[in-house]
């Protein structure tokens, strides 16, 4: 029975910590590029979004390339710390944070552009500064959208498979998480085990999605 539930630790530990990663740079992100019309605007969105739209697999071969063993970044990780990216955890944190944050970043960006501005305005006028708006004001009124973008990132960050497999691998009780302990599983001809990790991820993502609705309907 551990070894059944390692995988899901494992899954539900990374989609943490990239929800975690996502939540920060993706608000970040998002506050920059809120109402702001500059050259270049559409190519850094598009960036932004890139992984949205690419194929897992891409993904996962662009991440080995830029922190692979014989990558600069690859390289300086491996001296510092004596050990390679690749093949870790901090990999399958890193490829579920890439393809995450696309979708926190644009549920963001669409609820701070959907706020009064002159809300924000007449505070300003009162004497508040951009921290305390943004802080009292500008999260509050994209608080749904937020919430939507995180609990969206956290369930794809959860249902990750290629960039994860290609970048992090599949080492049983090191990096092997829920889809890729299902497609192992599968591999082998373990149905019965594949259905159980199955209703496992079915069982957090409805729970995920009954509590969005609860708490938009708080709102």
């Amino acid at each position: 029975m551990t070894d059944f539930w390692t995988p899901v630790k494992l899954s539900l530990g990374v989609a943490s910590f990239s929800l975690l990663i996502v939540f920060i740079l993706g608000i970040a992100a998002a506050k920059f590029m809120a109402n702001r019309t500059f050259k270049g605007r559409s190519v850094i969105d598009t960036v932004l979004l890139l992984p949205l739209v690419l194929p897992p697999s891409v993904v996962g071969f662009l991440l080995i390339v830029i922190f692979g063993r014989h990558s600069f970044i690859g390289q300086m990780v491996q001296f510092i710390t004596g050990q390679p990216i690749i093949f870790t955890v901090t990999a399958a944190v890193i490829a579920a944070t890439v393809v995450a944050f696309p979708l926190m970043y644009q549920a963001t960006l669409a609820g701070f552009e959907t706020i009064n501005k002159d809300i924000e305005n007449a505070a300003r006028v009162d004497g508040a500064g951009e921290l305390k708006v943004f802080g009292l004001i500008t999260m509050p009124l994209a608080s749904k959208a937020i919430i939507s973008g995180g609990i969206l990132s956290f369930a794809r960050a959860l249902g990750e498979f290629g960039a994860t497999l290609m970048f992090a691998g599949n080492l049983p009780g090191r990096t092997q998480t829920i889809p890729t302990a299902i497609y192992m599983a599968m591999d082998s001809g373990n149905m019965t085990l594949a259905w159980q990790w199955v209703i496992v991820i079915l069982f957090i993502s409805f729970g995920m999605l009954m509590m969005v609705n609860f708490l938009k309907s708080k709102y």
